[in-house]
């Protein structure tokens, strides 16, 4: 496996068609810079998940134009910072991604993410959230084919809580 890391001030955010053309699978995560990527960077990895590229987009990225792109919905929902304590549910076990996790798992400390969350139906709908501040759920863990691509949406973690950094 050949993993690296592209930045926003990379020329084209390191994400030139030469790089985008020996991706299979990009990970995508964003949290304050959402508007500052550039639309031909967009439109080069929506036309490379067409082809047959994965893209993974973590938690923030949801409002990212990487992801609204593909979803073709806003992709808004609520949040709270909080000290939840948040149960994931594994409610599709046998698929690839979840194969071998146990029925839930648990994290002490998270931020609240909860419905509505407007993004279109999952193809695949992997992990369900519940969060202990308000007893709100989310929809954590999706998948959606688009083109030849598929697309996953993970959410738990945030870079000031310790599932961030694990």
């Amino acid at each position: 496996m050949e993993v690296r890391t592209a930045t926003l001030d990379e020329k084209e955010h390191g994400l030139t068609e030469a790089v985008l053309e020996m991706t299979d699978v990009l990970t995508w995560w964003g949290y304050l810079a959402h508007g500052e990527v550039s639309d031909v960077v967009v439109d080069q990895v929506q036309r490379r998940v067409l082809e047959g590229m994965g893209l993974l987009v973590l938690h923030s990225g949801h409002y990212s134009k990487i992801f609204k792109r593909p979803m073709g919905s806003t992709c808004s929902l609520k949040w709270r910072e909080s000290t939840d304590k948040e149960r994931l549910w594994n409610i599709n076990p046998a698929h690839p991604i979840a194969a071998g996790l146990p029925e839930y798992f648990e994290l002490p400390a998270e931020e609240m993410y909860g419905e509505p969350f407007g993004i279109p139906e999952p193809d695949e709908l992997l992990f369900i959230s519940c969060f202990t501040g308000g007893g709100e759920v989310f929809l954590s863990g999706a998948t959606w084919r688009r083109g030849h691509g598929r697309v996953v949406y993970f959410r738990p973690e945030h870079e000031t809580y310790p599932s961030y950094h694990d």
